[in-house]
Parts: structure tokens; sequence; C-alpha cells
């Protein structure tokens, strides 16, 4: 059980037993709140700014960060950095300027793996994409853009603000800049149909960018599509836009490495996402942020104040934290299981004892019941999920649960 206590009552990790040798790899993941619209299917911590963030507000929400990151670096201390990912909200928004204050101050604090990627969103709007060569100069890395479709009428039923060919000139301009782009794209939308998914997909892989992320678009709970849901298509249907999905993306030599990502070759691979799934920690700061830490004595989780009004409140008392909670240890396997099945690879199964300090026995009676069912296999050392538990992986997943 994992218990979450106010941070005004929560101590400090105590010993935990979780065994470990050494802390796993680091990321830091920067939250940017902001975007112009809210749109109705999203559920991430996201507010409009109607105008609202003007230049003193983002030097607040910036000098925030950065006091944010100094209160937070006695845990972290002297840890290198493997990646960066600013996410949002749409950081795009942000002045060139303040990107280019933000990762120098992250520099000044920490020490950034030789060759760290540095992931930025963005949407597809002109103002935005007008911005790339700046962020570039600044020394982001890699660029993720917000496409969810290149279907007018779909972009519209999502609510978004950009059309597709502000998408198609986005994506162009990126190329231009970084080496590394990524596409968000999202299927099962209202009233889609097979061959319009087809069409998305063949529009972003005919853009040429090595990454393309495809999500089955979901009703998240208070979120206006979950509370007047749109006419989706059915099971059946989506099912067969994932064979669809999947299928294509193969046939263009993008490797399917992660649930919902796609890359052409090992060298697009999202190295801040794989970090997540291989059970490594990083440190979030911003409005909202979650933070997963370890060291010898206890594996935590963080949260930052969600809200960017009391972000801000607490940032002038030094007070960030929301809510801390220690993972015990009977956790710690359905923890690692949750994140590590997402590769389609799998992991090798030394990782397990790596990132959780726990024996293999101790997973061995779920992987053995996993493999009966025909969810998982073990092969070469990387246990990994079939394609069977690929399809249903909230049933695999549910077998390291406590």
């Amino acid at each position: 059980m994992i218990t979450i206590v106010p941070i005004a009552a929560a101590p400090a990790p105590t010993l935990a037993g979780s065994g470990l040798v050494a802390p796993p790899p680091l990321a830091l993941y920067v939250h940017w709140p902001w975007c112009v619209k809210k749109c109705p299917y999203c559920d991430f911590n996201s507010h409009e700014s109607r105008g609202e963030l003007g230049e003193d507000s983002e030097a607040a929400y910036l000098a925030a960060l950065i006091a944010d990151l100094e209160a937070a670096l006695p845990q972290i201390w002297n840890r290198p950095v493997i990646s960066v990912f600013i996410g949002g909200g749409t950081p795009s928004l942000m002045r060139a300027e303040t990107a280019e204050a933000l990762l120098a101050a992250i520099r000044m604090r920490l020490p950034l793996h030789p060759g760290a990627e540095i992931t930025l969103e963005a949407n597809p709007g002109t103002a935005e994409a007008a911005k790339f060569a700046a962020f570039r100069a600044a020394g982001v890395t890699r660029l993720s853009i917000g496409v969810q479709s290149f279907d007018d009428a779909k972009l519209a039923a999502l609510g978004r603000i950009h059309d597709s060919a502000e998408a198609l000139r986005a994506i162009e301009m990126a190329q231009r800049h970084f080496d590394r782009v990524n596409l968000d794209l999202m299927y099962a939308l209202p009233q889609q149909t097979l061959a319009a998914a087809e069409a998305d997909i063949a529009a972003a892989i005919g853009s040429g960018v090595g990454h393309i992320s495809a999500y089955h678009l979901t009703l998240e709970p208070n979120t206006p599509f979950h509370h007047a849901p749109p006419p989706l298509p059915d099971d059946d249907l989506a099912a067969d836009m994932q064979e669809m999905v999947e299928g294509r993306l193969a046939a263009a030599g993008f490797g399917h490495y992660e649930t919902s990502a796609f890359a052409r070759g090992a060298d697009h691979r999202c190295r801040h996402n794989l970090n997540y799934w291989t059970f490594g920690d990083y440190l979030g700061i911003g409005a909202g942020a979650h933070s997963k830490l370890s060291n010898h004595e206890a594996i935590w989780r963080e949260a930052r104040h969600r809200n960017p009004r009391t972000y801000l409140a607490g940032a002038a008392r030094g007070d960030f934290i929301s809510t801390r909670q220690t993972i015990a240890i009977a956790d710690l396997p359905g923890e690692f299981m949750m994140n590590a099945l997402r590769l389609n690879q799998g992991f090798p199964l030394q990782l397990f004892t790596e990132r959780t300090g726990l024996p293999l026995a101790v997973i061995e009676e779920s992987a053995l019941a996993a493999r009966r069912d025909g969810l998982l296999e073990i092969v070469d050392g990387q246990m990994r999920p079939t394609a069977q538990g690929r399809r249903f992986l909230n049933r695999l997943l549910g077998r390291f649960l406590p």
C-alpha cells in the first residue's frame, strides 16, 4: 500500500529496506502549465492563459522553477542528469528568452550527461513554430509536436486550434532545426473511419520524422468528453485501427518499442521516456510535477502543488511539495512492472533487482502464472510481454499487483 500524506506531516524518506546498491539514472521533468485553449479530451495539468501570462508572470514562473530546482538539489546531489523534458501545457508558448534562461539555470545547477537529450513539447501553431530556431539555439535537442490528426474536421472535433496546413508547416520547420522530431497522433477519434485513421498515419510517415507516438483516444474522468461523450468508433473498429497503425508503421521501418511509441531506429527513441519505463529516477519541477527518487534507504514519490497560482504562492515561502509517499516494499514489484512491461522488448531480468533492490524470487509466482496464461515470456534473459500480453496489458500487469 502507498500512503499519501500532506507534505507538512510527511517525514523525510526513511529506511525502507530497498536494498539498492546504486541509484538508477536520473532525468529532469519541467512542467509548463499554460496553453491557449484547454482541449475537451485533456486531463493533463494545463490551464488556459486567457491573456494572463504576460512577461511579468512568465518571469515569476521561471524564478519559481529555479527556486524549486535549488530546493530539490540535496535529494539528487552530484547525480548526472541523462535527459530534460519540458512538457505541459504548451511549453512552446514561452518566450525564447525564457527557454534560454531556464536551460542555462539547469546547466548551472545540475551535471548534465554529455549528449543529454533535451525535449520540448510544441503545438503546431504559427506563433510557436516561429520560435523553433531559437529553441534549438537555447539547447533543445528534440521537439515533440502535438499534431493529433491531419484531418481538419477531426482537429475541430478535438478542440485543436491549428489546422492540417499549419501542422505540415510546423513539421517542415522543425526538421530544419532538429535532427530528432516526434509527432503525437491519436486514433479512434470521433466518427473516425479506418480509412481516415490510415490517412493520418500515412501523412505522419510521409512527413519524414523519426518518431511517432500514436495514442488511442480515451475518455478521461473530469474532462468535457467524459461528461458528454462524442460518438466514437466501437471496440472492434478501434482494434482494427490499432492493428493498422502498427502494421503501417512497421512496414515503413518504425520499430514498435513501447506501447504507443514507434521509432526509425534506436537513435530516435525517446531516452527520457525510456528512463520512466525502466524505473529510472526523475525529478519533476513546476506546477503539478511528479518525481520518483531513490537512495540507499528508500524509493519515494513526490508531487508539487498542482494549481499554478498555488505553486507560485508557495514558491514565495519555499513551499513547493504537496505530497510525499514512500513506496512500500510490497508495492515495488507492481510499480516496476507497470512501467517495464510497456516495453515490447521487455527488460533484462537483472534490471528488476537493480531498480527495486528485491530478488527475482518475489515475482516468480506471478511471472509463472502470466506465462501459463500466454501473456509473458522469457527469451535470452529478457522478460517481455507476448503479443497477447501486449493486447491485454492490464490483465498482465494485474498479475503483479498486491
